[in-house]
């Protein structure tokens, strides 16, 4: 990392604990050390989080008595920001901890003691809400589960769903009653290996990390179910704070990324005779990017804590905003870093382009950029 970049990380550093600063250098420098390359088509590997889970950053969020090593929400944005930034291949982990939270908030104690067992040892949890019809709108999902011998019984398609491949139960968001729009909606976990349930990777512009799931006639236990029968909406919108903070402190750790990575070739490239990075026209771009990068830490951060002092509260607002900012600010600063990099910005001898391709999808999923701007100008009374 270049000094200046060092001095602007110090500088954002300085409102965190002495325990979370400790946390954030020893993530920071396990990732110099290691020095990792993200795989091409899949940005997670089991053999790295199982040594994330050894040295306890796996355990966040889950309470103590299940193996995990609890800390607050706050500290767990900075674990997703910093390894992204670091480039270390555990991108499984965002939505993993997704579903950590739902099962914090309605999970029973077997069900705790099971997933939160296999996660705090690196493990990965997954979550399919979207279908082929769909996507923003969540409330016309068709994948249905009905009761049958004390089983559930599960039928539909799920698409989209981030990495299924690499988890041991996904949760199903499907249909339990007669109901259509929000009423009826249930939650149950399902075994990634379960008979019947059939999933495909997706290739993207990102590789292979997300994918479609088929069901048919897949069976499990009644105590499969998360929460209450028919409460999978209220439950989906409890979690939304979490959700949308956790894609954007990943979205921001890219950003950051996106950045050093351009200012380091900006001080080293020279045309006419001088580093590019002292050219006025990029100098002001790192500038506004840095500053951007500065204000957005802050508002993920802000949302976090709002979240820690009161899980219950919801924020729609605050939320929205903060992926709105966080991950429009990945796509831009990467599209910057290819502009500043020029030819070497599109070539895949250099991360630039890889970068990008990974910034775009954020602007899409967890919900778009264009629904966050609905929500937050619907708590403007607009």
């Amino acid at each position: 990392m270049s000094t200046s970049a060092a001095t602007l990380t110090a500088t954002a550093d300085r409102g965190l604990s002495e325990e979370q600063r400790a946390f954030v250098e020893a993530i920071r420098d396990f990732a110099v050390r290691e020095k990792f390359e993200r795989p091409e088509h899949d940005g997670h590997s089991d053999e790295v989080a199982a040594r994330m889970g050894e040295l306890g950053w796996y355990g966040l969020q889950i309470p103590e008595e299940y193996g995990g090593s609890g800390g607050s929400f706050l500290d767990a944005t900075l674990f997703l920001e910093e390894f992204t930034r670091g480039q270390i291949p555990v991108a499984g982990y965002g939505v993993t901890l997704i579903v950590v939270g739902a099962l914090n908030r309605f999970g029973t104690e077997d069900q705790k003691r099971d997933l939160f067992g296999r996660v705090v040892k690196g493990g990965t949890l997954a979550i399919a809400m979207s279908e082929p019809d769909a996507g923003s709108d969540v409330a016309a999902l068709k994948t249905r589960a009905r009761l049958e011998d004390g089983e559930w019984v599960l039928d539909g398609a799920k698409t989209w769903c981030s990495y299924a491949h690499r988890a041991s139960h996904i949760l199903i968001v499907c249909r339990t009653g007669e109901g259509e729009r929000h009423e009826d909606m249930s939650m149950i976990l399902v075994p990634r290996d379960a008979p019947g349930m059939t999933i495909t990777p997706i290739e993207t512009l990102g590789g292979e990390e997300t994918n479609e799931i088929h069901l048919d006639g897949v069976r499990v236990p009644q105590d499969a179910l998360l929460g209450t029968e028919g409460g999978g909406w209220t439950q989906l919108m409890a979690g939304l704070n979490y959700e949308r903070t956790i894609l954007a402190a990943t979205s921001l750790g890219l950003a950051q990324r996106a950045f050093d990575d351009a200012l380091a070739y900006a001080k080293e490239r020279r045309q006419f005779g001088r580093p590019i990075g002292s050219f006025q026209a990029l100098s002001h771009k790192f500038a506004e990017m840095a500053t951007d990068i500065a204000q957005v830490r802050l508002l993920v951060r802000w949302v976090a804590a709002l979240t820690d002092d009161d899980p219950s509260r919801m924020l729609p607002q605050e939320a929205s905003m903060a992926k709105l900012a966080a991950t429009e600010l990945a796509k831009r600063v990467a599209l910057e870093g290819v502009q500043i990099m020029g030819g070497y910005g599109y070539a895949k001898e250099y991360p630039m382009e890889r970068h990008l391709r990974s910034a775009v999808v954020t602007t899409i999923y967890g919900g778009t950029s264009e629904i966050q701007k609905n929500i937050i100008a619907k708590t403007l009374g607009l």
